[in-house]
């Protein structure tokens, strides 16, 4: 993704949305694959993906900043395109086995379940995690929730 391309996209949905702030925010995808970044997008676009699981260890690995309520995020597919803007809701820190079937289902992977929940961000964080430090099970999960702002399902 260029930097043109985020901001001709930024201008097109500040266009549409005139009260989002000027400058350009954080765009990143979903997942780790551009497969996986474009199933999640496709479930954020239906309505169906209106929450996300992060790793504070990645965080605290990789130095970025933690998501707090009302940051506005620029999302990517799995080309880099930006696609979507949703706004953060809701954040909260919790240990891996204290992930609500709530949350899990606010996800919208697999079927929906925290059994599901679990098997897939175990099976990601062992995969793709920044820290050396992987999964475990009471590792610190933040749970966020997001409203997509657009475009609209």
């Amino acid at each position: 993704m260029t930097t043109d391309a985020l901001s001709t996209y930024w201008h097109r949905v500040r266009a549409e949305i005139p009260a989002l702030p000027a400058d350009v925010p954080e765009a990143w995808a979903f997942g780790a694959t551009p497969e996986h970044a474009d199933g999640l997008l496709d479930l954020v676009l239906t309505g169906i993906k209106t929450g996300t699981a992060s790793s504070v260890w990645d965080y605290e690995a990789s130095g970025e900043r933690m998501p707090e309520v009302g940051d506005l995020s620029v999302i990517l597919d799995g080309a880099g395109a930006p696609r979507a803007v949703i706004r953060t809701t809701s954040v909260a820190i919790v240990p891996f086995d204290q992930v609500t079937a709530e949350h899990a289902n606010a996800e919208g992977e697999g079927d929906r379940t925290l059994t599901a929940w679990r098997d897939i961000h175990e099976r990601f964080w062992r995969q793709h995690s920044e820290s050396s430090r992987g999964w475990a099970t009471d590792m610190a999960v933040l749970c966020e929730r997001f409203a997509l702002l657009h475009p609209l399902p």
